[in-house]
């Protein structure tokens, strides 16, 4: 196997994987792509050796790793994604009357690409390129929520991963499984204080053709001006600024 065929075969091992939610066995992968389970295992091996596969040994499947998703952070970082944003997330805060934010995932960080402040609110710590804990931050929990489950549990192998602002926010896999889940179920992501205390964010998740998050949408307000029906009015319209940018960032949608 020359190297630009073995390139082309670790490619399509990672596409593969990249379409599956959960883990898949080695027998699946060559059988799939019509490779011979020999050069599989070895394009896996290397795969796993750099972080781009997590091989789960009890389970005897292999997903996706954390150098995969970092790698396709950096595009998502890239000046073109703010740019297509830039314009929708200032429509945003002007139609809400607070500060909006888009930002993308880094590992277990979110990096904020963009921030539109709107009059009268409040000074935030969310400025552009500040990294704050994913799972403590509205837009971080909205595209955890829509990452596959295995690649969760890679970004968060123990309680050490859980860092803290507050005292408040998950401290474990257990209680992020849980939260996501009722993000999934809510179709978008609230905290309330757990970054800033008085304040509080609703956000939802701008996601590819494949459901994966290549960002999210998020207005932060007053925990105080917190009555339901503003929060859900402010939630349509994070959902509708997503939505669009979906999209625009992946047409055939």
């Amino acid at each position: 196997m020359t190297n630009a065929p073995a390139a082309a075969s670790a490619l399509d091992v990672l596409e593969h994987l990249s379409r599956h939610a959960e883990p898949v066995p080695a027998a699946s992968i060559a059988r799939d792509l019509a490779l011979p389970r020999s050069s599989v295992y070895h394009l896996l091996k290397v795969l796993c050796s750099r972080g781009y596969v997590t091989h789960y040994v009890e389970e005897r499947r292999y997903g996706l790793g954390s150098a995969a998703y970092e790698l396709g952070s950096a595009y998502q970082r890239q000046a073109p994604l703010a740019r297509v944003a830039r314009a929708a997330i200032r429509r945003l805060a002007d139609q809400c009357g607070r500060n909006a934010h888009f930002a993308t995932l880094d590992g277990r960080d979110v990096i904020y690409v963009l921030e539109e402040r709107a009059p009268g609110q409040p000074t935030l710590v969310t400025d552009v390129g500040v990294r704050l804990p994913s799972h403590l931050t509205a837009s971080g929990v909205a595209m955890l929520a829509a990452l596959p489950p295995a690649q969760v549990r890679a970004l968060y192998p123990d309680r050490g991963s859980f860092a803290q602002r507050h005292g408040t926010g998950p401290a474990s896999l257990k209680e992020l499984r849980t939260l996501l889940a009722r993000t999934r179920a809510a179709g978008h992501a609230r905290e309330d204080g757990t970054v800033t205390p008085d304040l509080s964010s609703v956000a939802v998740a701008v996601v590819d053709r494949a459901d994966r998050p290549l960002a999210a949408v998020a207005v932060t307000f007053r925990s105080a001006d917190a009555d339901a029906d503003h929060v859900s009015e402010l939630v349509a319209r994070v959902r509708t600024t997503a939505d669009d940018l979906a999209r625009r960032l992946s047409p055939n949608r």
